[in-house]
């Protein structure tokens, strides 16, 4: 009996860790899926009247902060369309197709009303410029059957545009919505679908379609356009104003997660900083007195101006200019040559918010920033009475790395996207929502220089202009 018993141990352990082995795996599949639920990776369409997954966070070091925080391990978010009242809402899973590698494309829904708020009467409030990039008409099937192509005319030659003829420029960037044709070819004027003009109206000389739209793109600010005569009316305006049709800012940053603003850095920003404040200028002569302001500032804090209007040379051409930023500075003065609503410029996301170092602005009025830009990434000199005011606080910051380490906060919690200007322009186009509710401006003059627009002065006191005019 012995003699059995012995191989019958050896089969039933073999048999019981064989069995133990097929469990775990079994285990370790469904476990997987669970898991994924548990960290958010999943997609969902959202409705705001189901209640919403909350997610882990925790509170920052410094109390001066309320903004919650998320791991750097967290994956970033995709948008969805909410199906109640048509906002952008995070889901976790792909970044969307705007963002670098992203792949994430809104899909077709045959026969189902528009829900994204695409026109600027619909949202006075925002850019919505995620909800024109995520939207596609829900007849496109039947237009891309059809081959029904929305022809632009660019009245101002392809040259100005630096764009091809035809569809290359849809194509290329991978549109969703891509049935629109470029043209400059004047006999093709009369039946375009939209006229688009650059800076300025040339007079055409046709007959008005009443179902054509037509277009003013800007790309300065009022004191750098001129004045517009013309009994032509305007439908749509493309400029960085946040009122504009279509909205064309000069960068545009969006969060992987809205919720998400900051996140805890790794890095030191303040490190090995012996200097601090810069700026980079050439134009002495602004109309916002941005030059008499550093120059207030030097007498309460170290300010080294480059350039023309300074003593300290580097062209900006040369890239160690700005590594001289990253390595030496804490401060940079990102201040525009004009104070006009909503116009914020390279000097402030590239000159500023690519480099490792703490922007100082002044330019567009305090809510611009604070709409347009990475929460806490920056300081508004009207936050200030004074030059000297603000020197003081710069004094403290200099001094505390933990306070000024909080102004990077924003650092990896989203990107700034391409907006693809050409594809939104397509995408409204199609909507033809425009043809049920036509629009123009009875004096482009008034809405784009009127009262309120710009200020030579601070935004904490400003003095309205009516009589902005193209510098001579």
């Amino acid at each position: 009996m012995r003699r059995i018993l012995g191989p019958l141990k050896k089969y039933f352990l073999l048999t019981l860790i064989f069995a133990v082995v097929l469990l775990f795996l079994f285990q370790l599949k469904e476990g997987d899926s669970f898991w994924r639920k548990i960290k958010g990776t999943e997609v969902v369409t959202t409705n705001s009247n189901k209640p919403q997954p909350t997610i882990d966070i925790k509170p920052l070091k410094s109390s001066a902060i309320t903004d919650v925080v998320s791991a750097r391990e967290q994956s970033p978010e995709v948008y969805e369309i909410d199906e109640i009242d048509g906002s952008i809402t995070d889901s976790p899973g792909t970044k969307s197709w705007y963002f670098k590698k992203g792949i994430k494309y809104p899909t077709v829904k045959p026969k189902e009303k528009r829900v994204l708020k695409l026109y600027q009467a619909e949202d006075p409030h925002s850019d919505r410029i995620i909800n024109q990039l995520m939207h596609v008409p829900p007849n496109y099937e039947e237009i891309q059957e059809a081959g029904k192509m929305k022809v632009i005319y660019v009245a101002n030659g392809l040259g100005t545009w630096n764009v091809k003829r035809g569809r290359d420029e849809f194509l290329k960037s991978k549109c969703p919505v891509d049935m629109c044709s470029i043209t400059a070819a004047r006999e093709k004027a009369p039946s375009a679908d939209l006229i688009m003009y650059k800076d300025r109206i040339i007079p055409l000389g046709l007959k008005r379609n009443p179902s054509q739209l037509h277009l003013l793109y800007m790309l300065e600010c009022p004191y750098h356009t001129p004045s517009f005569h013309t009994v032509d009316a305007i439908n749509w305006t493309a400029t960085y104003r946040k009122d504009s049709d279509i909205v064309a800012p000069y960068e545009k940053w969006q969060y992987y997660n809205p919720s998400i603003r900051q996140i805890e850095q790794d890095k030191n920003y303040a490190a090995n900083k012996t200097r601090k404040v810069a700026w980079f200028v050439s134009n002495c002569a602004a109309r916002n007195n941005r030059l008499q302001y550093a120059q207030e500032l030097q007498k309460h804090i170290d300010v080294d101006i480059y350039g023309f209007c300074g003593t300290f040379k580097c062209p900006r051409r040369n890239k160690k200019c700005f590594e001289i930023l990253d390595r030496d500075y804490k401060f940079y003065l990102a201040f525009e040559n004009s104070n006009c609503k909503d116009y914020i410029t390279e000097k402030f996301y590239v000159n500023a918010l690519s480099r490792n170092i703490l922007p100082i602005v002044m330019g567009a009025r305090p809510e611009d920033y604070e709409s347009g830009a990475p929460h806490k990434s920056y300081i508004h000199v009207d936050e200030f009475s004074s030059p000297k005011e603000l020197a003081e606080y710069l004094h403290i910051l200099d001094k505390d790395d933990e306070l000024y380490n909080s102004y990077f906060k924003w650092k990896g919690t989203g990107e700034f996207i391409n907006t693809f200007f050409w594809c939104r322009i397509c995408t409204m186009l199609h909507d033809e929502s425009y043809l049920d509710n036509p629009k123009w401006y009875p004096d482009i003059n008034s809405w784009w220089r009127g009262r309120g627009v710009c200020t030579n002065d601070s935004w904490r006191n400003y003095k309205a202009r009516n009589d902005v005019i193209k510098d001579d």
